[in-house]
């Protein structure tokens, strides 16, 4: 009886602290995405040119890079709560902060937000996919369907709290959910958790092999994130030149886009119970080079706005299947390993933005500039066909 008593509790234990990085990728989702919505408003503010305000995207990256690394790092320590309690705080902290009168302390406070969710990505994605087990797939579509939420809502959230005069207001309520968090990961149990198989110690490949997996991998991390970013990012001021001005629509772009990565993670757990998670990845890559193909042919604002959706889509299902490759094939070094290949994810996520803007300066044409991540998409499905072995398994 006392046996029975101890699984039941064990497993509540193991819900509540799924509830807890369900909600807690809720709120990671808008502190990744706010600086999008916001720029607008802090480059009229403090007179901002292209540059300067481009500097707010790069610190998020940079410090989201920070914490990814040091996530690393105290998870080999002490496990994953300390990264997690110490991210939500900063995330919090920093949203709270970000609508400052003066641009050195927004500034700071987006570094501050970004070293909380390079703190926090890292264990809330091990952390389920070792709670998942055999189905960490369709558990991480589903926590990031969670993040996704919260990115779509973002750009929305922001638009009513400035029509109603209570951005502050907003952004003190993303604050005070950060506490909670943080006060209830403080007394959640993470227990022990179950590794796979650790495919470094498996017999059956040479040192060679592995290194070539690794290797694919990383580039996939890095890859996905810069494209995936690229394209929410820049998408609100491609739908703006489509459309000759600023419009309710053309603000709201980024929503479209994320929108179709929601509906996809939510989807994606029905999915993979009859299609395998290599058809799946390849199935969503090429539709991202499609929609990425018809959002540089667009010219009218529906299909360009159409062509984000999809792009979106195609996104979905892509990165957390990523994530499940990563526990299942390195089992305990995964905690380990893993934030080495999220500090990747957010180097990318700063590479890829600065890349397509690179690229439209020097060619002086966005359309030529979103060929960056439509390229990026193609070498995926290159990848995701090399691995082809592994991802069978």
């Amino acid at each position: 009886m006392s046996e029975q008593n101890s699984e039941m509790t064990e497993m509540g234990g193991r819900r509540n602290l799924l509830a807890l990085l369900f909600a807690g990728f809720v709120l990671s989702g808008i502190a990744t995405t706010v600086v999008g919505p916001m720029l607008p408003i802090f480059i009229k503010r403090w007179s901002l040119d292209d540059g300067q305000a481009g500097l707010f995207s790069t610190t998020q990256f940079l410090a989201a890079l920070g914490g990814t690394l040091a996530s690393s790092a105290i998870a080999a320590w002490r496990g994953y709560k300390p990264a997690l309690v110490l991210g939500f705080a900063l995330m919090g902290g920093g949203l709270a902060c970000l609508n400052a009168d003066t641009h050195g302390v927004a500034l700071a406070a987006t570094a501050a937000f970004g070293l909380g969710y390079g703190l926090t990505t890292p264990g809330t994605n091990l952390s389920v996919a070792e709670l998942g087990g055999a189905k960490s797939a369709s558990l991480l579509n589903q926590l990031n369907f969670a993040w996704g939420a919260g990115a779509m809502a973002c750009s929305p959230l922001i638009a009513l709290a400035l029509k109603r005069n209570g951005l502050n207001l907003l952004l003190t309520g993303t604050a005070i959910f950060g506490g909670i968090l943080v006060l209830g990961l403080l007394f959640a149990s993470f227990g022990e958790q179950k590794h796979g198989k650790d495919v470094n110690g498996a017999g059956e490949t040479s040192p060679a092999t592995r290194l070539g997996v690794t290797i694919a991998l990383a580039a996939l991390f890095f890859i996905y994130v810069g494209t995936e970013n690229g394209i929410g990012i820049w998408c609100a001021e491609y739908a703006r030149r489509v459309a000759n001005g600023i419009t309710g629509m053309t603000t709201l772009a980024p929503m479209f886009f994320y929108a179709g990565l929601t509906s996809g993670r939510g989807a994606a757990p029905l999915v993979l119970r009859h299609l395998h998670e290599r058809k799946l990845v390849l199935g969503a890559l090429s539709l991202l080079a499609a929609a990425t193909a018809l959002l540089i042919a667009s010219r009218s604002l529906p299909v360009a706005t159409g062509a984000v959706f999809l792009a979106g889509l195609g996104c979905a299902s892509v990165y957390p299947i990523y994530i499940a490759w990563l526990s299942r094939w390195y089992g305990a070094r995964a905690k380990k390993f893993g934030g080495i290949l999220f500090a990747l994810a957010s180097l990318g996520g700063s590479t890829g933005t600065g890349l397509i803007g690179a690229v439209s300066q020097y060619s002086g044409s966005l359309r030529i500039g979103l060929l960056v991540p439509l390229v990026c998409a193609l070498i995926m499905i290159g990848l995701v066909l090399l691995l082809r072995r592994r991802t069978e398994a």
